[in-house]
Order: structure tokens, then sequence, then C-alpha cells
């Protein structure tokens, strides 16, 4: 079947296609190839994707080395069941996982995006509840400006007044919220009375504390210390709860450190993956639990089974993934892209952060996206502002050069906005 031309594209999109958070008929930018760090673009536009498409194509686009792994695959298999099946994909790449995490994690769950990882890492809180002799705990506790999916149990534990979800209301679960946690930067004394708030809010049917250790992502961008993040395990400690890590954003290297909590020095007894996991190539999750979790489940079983549950395609390329990261490059990366991006985001227009290959600019009101969108393309850079946040999740690949045109054209977007 001949492909369609662009307006073609454009018309069946207009009239019958949604995009994320967008009405339909809202004005799209058709994308025709991609190429390491840039996009290619309908128009013959080739911009640079500051974006890593939503902070997954870590290596870039169409990375060789993923891209063999793909087509390796897809030339013995490309999916099949997994209930009751195996194959050496999914043991390749939780082998690859066990090692990046230090063997803290013994059993590992697959599932088709991270959002969904957050609703298994769910289920598995409350079958440890079960199984350890309270199912009166049903509840989870976390911090409020967090985001860590659009399913209806990962709303539950977005922010209920400022996030993207507060229109659910009530058709959503009813957890409990401690106030956003004391930004980076604040005092001991700071964290330690968030802390003994935090505390003070468990209750006997919380089950588990969920967070987003060390940066906050869709919720608001926000950085805290990882001080933070060793106080909450303490907590989840002296209250006998399980802690859940959602280093769906933050996992492999983004901020600077392999994982946030790894760099804590604190072990989470749940922890979600998603995003780089495949390099952005194609969409994975993993949900990882210690042996404590998966011994204390009940059922044992975990009562959770999506379709393509370890696509055996997507597994192949993740392992490859998994394996580049391994390697370590992304250390010396990424503390490029952070230097840069200090540099360059210095005269910003509005309140500024750095934090690994993240950078971000807060201004005072709501960007206007259409009009920050069209200044940064004119600077060949894609971005996507939201709220009041013009943010870059560059590929780590990204040169000096490309680092500083990101840079130049969150500026120019920051003055347009």
């Amino acid at each position: 079947m001949p492909q369609m031309n662009s307006v073609q594209v454009e018309r069946v999109d207009t009239a019958h296609i949604w995009h994320p958070y967008a009405a339909p008929g809202e004005p799209t930018i058709e994308v025709t190839g991609t190429r390491g760090a840039y996009l290619e673009l309908a128009d013959g536009r080739r911009v640079i994707d500051a974006m890593s498409s939503w902070w997954a194509a870590c290596h870039g686009h169409s990375h060789p080395r993923l891209v063999a792994a793909a087509k390796d695959q897809i030339d013995r298999f490309s999916h099949v069941m997994f209930g009751g099946l195996t194959h050496e994909p999914a043991a390749r790449l939780t082998q690859n996982l066990r090692e990046l995490t230090r063997g803290d994690f013994s059993q590992v769950f697959y599932s088709d995006s991270g959002s969904v990882s957050v609703e298994v890492a769910i289920k598995m809180a409350l079958q440890y509840s079960r199984g350890t002799g309270h199912p009166e705990r049903t509840k989870l506790l976390t911090w409020r400006s967090g985001y860590h999916g659009d399913t209806f149990e990962a709303m539950s534990v977005c922010d209920p007044v400022g996030g993207m979800h507060s229109m659910w209301g009530p058709a959503v679960t009813a957890q409990v919220f401690a106030p956003p946690p004391p930004a980076e930067g604040a005092s001991a004394s700071e964290r330690e009375a968030y802390l003994e708030h935090m505390s003070s809010l468990v209750t006997d049917d919380i089950a588990a504390v969920i967070i987003e250790p060390g940066v906050q992502g869709a919720g608001g961008m926000r950085f805290h210390d990882l001080e933070l993040v060793r106080g909450v395990r303490a907590l989840c400690d002296a209250h006998g709860i399980l802690l859940i890590a959602d280093e769906i954003a933050t996992g492999f290297g983004r901020t600077g450190v392999l994982f946030c909590t790894q760099a804590a020095g604190v072990v989470p007894d749940i922890m979600c993956v998603g995003k780089a996991l495949t390099g952005g190539f194609i969409s994975l999750a993993a949900t990882l639990a210690t042996d404590r979790v998966a011994r204390g489940m009940e059922p044992a079983a975990l009562m959770h089974g999506p379709t393509f549950m370890a696509n055996p395609l997507a597994c192949a390329v993740a392992a490859e993934s998994t394996a580049m990261i391994a390697e370590g490059n992304w250390a010396e990366q990424v503390a490029r892209i952070e230097a840069g991006l200090r540099r360059g985001l210095a005269d910003a227009p509005g309140i500024t952060r750095v934090r690994g290959a993240i950078g971000v600019l807060e201004m005072p009101h709501e960007v206007n996206m259409a009009a920050a969108t069209s200044a940064a393309l004119d600077e060949g850079v894609w971005l996507r502002p939201f709220g009041r946040l013009i943010y870059t999740m560059p590929p780590y690949i990204c040169t000096e050069e490309e680092i500083s045109r990101i840079s130049h054209a969150v500026v120019k977007a920051g003055e347009a906005a």
C-alpha cells in the first residue's frame, strides 16, 4: 500500500486523530524521519529533538546498535505470549537490570508503559499487605507535585489539585498527600520538619509511600535533595511499610547518576523504570521488587498480565540499550550536557534549574505554548512546554554545539512566551 503524502496525513490527522492532552483538530507537525539527535520534518526542516521524545531517546534516534538488535529479533520472532512461555531477550534484559541495580531486586515484572508499571507496583504493595497480615492497608502516601502516569491508580498518586488529572476528582481512589517536598538546597532543619509531618500522615491503612526520587517530572519539574530520599526510606522502615520509587523519568543516568535511589544509598522495596529502558525505540517498562516483597505477597502470583508483557522485540532492544548504559559512556555525556545547560541558561528570563541532562526554565506566568514552540523551531530545536515551564531533556549524544543551540532556543522560547 503506498504511503500518504503530507497533505493526506494532515487531513486525516486534523479530522480523526487525538493527540495527548489536546482537543481534536489542534495543529501538529509531521515527522518524516529521525537520525541521532534530530527530527526530520515534512517541510524539510531538521531540528534537534531537545525532548528526547518525552525523555526516552537517551541514545538518540535510530541508534545503529538498537536498530540491529530489533532487526535481529524480528528475524527470529516479534511476539509470543508470556503466560507459560519465556524467551532469551527477557532473560538477558532481566540479567542486565539486576546487574545495573547491584542485585538489589530479585523479581522483575514487564509491562507496556510506565503508567502500567506503577499500577503493577501498587498491586504488589497491596498483595504484600495482605500477605503480611495487614489487609487494612489499602492506601498510599505520597507528596504533592508528583506525576506517575495516566491510568487510574497511577492518577490517584498524582497531585490531586495542581496536577493534570485534578478534573477526575472522586472518580479516582483517594490517597494521602503530604505537601510538595522541600526544594533542592533546603536546610537540614527544613527537611527534618517536613519528614516529621510526612510521618504523621502514616495511618493504619497506609501500605506504601510512592515518590519520584530526586526530580519530580511532569508534576512540575521540581528538584529535591537526595537526603530527603534517605529520610523517606527511614520513615517507611519506622512504620513497617514499603517504599515505591518511580524512576521512570530519572533512571538510566538522566539526572547525572544511574538511579537517584542508588545515589542516595537507598534500596526501595519496589522500583519502576521505563522511558529510556529501550532508548526510546519501543514501549516497555519494568517493575522490580525485592525478595522480601516477592516472598510476602498473597497470593504469590502477581495478579496482572498484559497481552504484550515482555514483548520479545521490546526486550531485545532494551537488553541492548541497558548494555549500552552499563558501558558507562552516559556519565561523561550527561556531565557535558549539564555544564552546557548551566552556561546556556544562565541569563534566561525566569527561574532556571539544571540537574544532569535536565534543564528547566520556570516562567512567572502560563507559557504561550504556540509562541514558545514556534520560537524554538526558528532556532532549529523542538521543545514542548507545559504550564509555566519550558524545559529540555536532550539525548545524551548531543554535542556541545547542539546543547548551546538548545539552551539558546529555551531562552528564545521564554522571551516569546
